[in-house]
């Protein structure tokens, strides 16, 4: 009785080792997958300022781990809770130049499937474009995935100046530092080489001459 107990127990171990084993797949599956995925990105910072009348790059790139093929991607602007396309295209492989088109007549493609570059550049800008614009891609090498990123556009009369005050100061006071820190050290070496040649000078006096 005693053994058959024991073997029941080791049976359920070896179950239980066997979904911890396949949920360390799976995990590492969805890890590899997501790594494969791909990624559109606006740059470091997601937004911009621009005056009115104006032109302004609204950038984006893409990358993938597999590479890709019959990339779909697109621009979209956000007007009021309604989705506005402005351009799209489809780049059949890796350094193919995709055929643009484009629905809006300030809008121009600079972008380019060498560089993984899909941007476009906003021509004479006015406060009605202010707002935010979605760069769309889907690649079907990764299952059709939808990937996007935002880039948010303020329109201003005037840029702001930026008050470099603070900046001064910061740098004043650490030029100040560095410059207080040399003059010590400067200091302490003559100091240091008056004291060597004044000892040189004792010992040769106390020194008893020879004969």
């Amino acid at each position: 009785m005693e053994l058959q107990r024991g073997r029941s127990f080791l049976h359920r171990c070896a179950g239980s080792g066997d979904v911890v084993h396949a949920g360390l797949v799976v995990t590492l599956l969805i890890g590899v997958w997501y790594a494969q995925a791909l990624e559109v990105n606006t740059g470091k910072v997601n937004f911009i300022e621009v005056m009115n009348g104006s032109s302004v790059l609204l950038p984006c790139t893409y990358a993938s781990c597999i590479g890709i093929k019959n990339l779909y991607f697109n621009w979209q602007y956000k007007d009021n809770g309604t989705m506005v396309k402005l351009c799209e295209a489809t780049i059949p492989a890796e350094g193919v130049e995709p055929n643009v088109k484009i629905y809006h007549e300030r809008v121009e493609f600079v972008g380019s499937s060498k560089k993984n570059n899909i941007s476009i550049l906003l021509h004479n800008v006015t406060f009605e474009d202010q707002g935010e614009y979605i760069c769309f891609a889907r690649n079907p090498k990764e299952r059709e995935r939808n990937h996007s990123a935002i880039f948010t556009l303020y329109v201003v009369d005037e840029l702001k100046e930026v008050d470099n005050t603070l900046t001064v100061i910061i740098v004043s006071v650490l030029g100040g530092v560095i410059g207080l820190i040399i003059l010590i050290m400067v200091v302490k070496a003559v100091v240091l080489a008056v004291l060597s040649q004044v000892q040189e000078k004792k010992a040769c006096v106390i020194a008893p001459p020879t004969i």
